[in-house]
């Protein structure tokens, strides 16, 4: 006996098993890939578990250094000494792992992708992860260290004592380090956005005084309230907008690309 419905073909109530068998399927697929992706970085925060304690001492530097005479760190939460390194221990073995975690999204969406944009999404990946930390390091080696001192004068005058807990410090730090990170990211979003046809280079040129005021926007609302993170944030949003066009020149779509070589 049929189990079809009255009015249902067969032909149709087989596209419909096919169909429900393939989301399955990908379903299935999708699982595994973020499971090996979980292992891969459980499997490196086991690795550096050990260090954590020296890990945050590292990770905390740029504000240690910035402390006067006899200035340190303190906790005000009871789990807190054990936690917050742990969560700086993972973050960094999430890093890590980050290339792994990234081919397992890849090779999830591959077999869906045209061979022009199999070809392009290496170099993105490779590209946004090696932006990521530049603006990370970026933010480490010369942001912290320039806010910190900068904060810190101003409590030798008030005869304050600069003591920062140190789930308070994580929490600005990843703030601060994502911020800078996706940041960096700018070059490929303007290539990504010229190479899809999305929006032309020549409209990019024309909004860049509206990408200038809204980088200063943006840096005052995601940075501490002091001028120079804004500006430390601002400026090379600008300047990475500027890089982008320059590289999406390279990228352009052939009707476009003759044109630009015409004028």
């Amino acid at each position: 006996m049929s189990d079809t419905k009255p009015g249902q073909s067969e032909e149709t109530a087989k596209e419909g098993e096919g169909f429900q068998e393939t989301f399955m399927s990908h379903l299935f697929e999708l699982r595994d890939r973020v499971i090996k992706a979980a292992i891969a970085v459980i499997v490196v925060f086991l690795s550096l578990v050990y260090w954590a304690p020296d890990i945050f001492h590292l990770f905390a530097k740029p504000l240690l250094d910035a402390l006067p005479a006899g200035g340190k760190m303190i906790v005000t939460d009871v789990t807190g000494s054990f936690f917050v390194p742990m969560k700086v221990t993972m973050l960094v073995a999430f890093l890590i792992a980050l290339p792994i975690v990234l081919y397992q999204m890849w090779a999830f969406i591959a077999p869906g992708l045209y061979t022009h944009e199999r070809k392009l999404v290496l170099p993105l990946v490779v590209s946004s992860y090696s932006l990521f930390l530049v603006g990370m390091s970026f933010a480490y080696f010369l942001v912290f260290p320039t806010v910190f001192q900068f904060m810190a004068s101003y409590n030798a005058p008030l005869g304050a004592d600069m003591s920062t807990d140190i789930d308070k410090y994580l929490s600005f730090a990843m703030s601060t380090f994502l911020a800078f990170g996706i940041t960096f990211e700018v070059p490929v979003v303007v290539v990504v956005l010229v190479k899809m046809g999305i929006v032309s280079l020549e409209k990019l040129k024309e909004i860049r005084p509206y990408v200038i005021v809204g980088a200063f926007v943006i840096a005052a609302i995601v940075t501490p309230p002091d001028v120079l993170s804004q500006l430390f944030l601002a400026i090379p949003m600008c300047l990475l907008y500027e890089l982008g066009l320059f590289i999406a020149r390279f990228y352009l779509p052939k009707t476009e690309s003759e044109e630009e070589k015409s004028e």
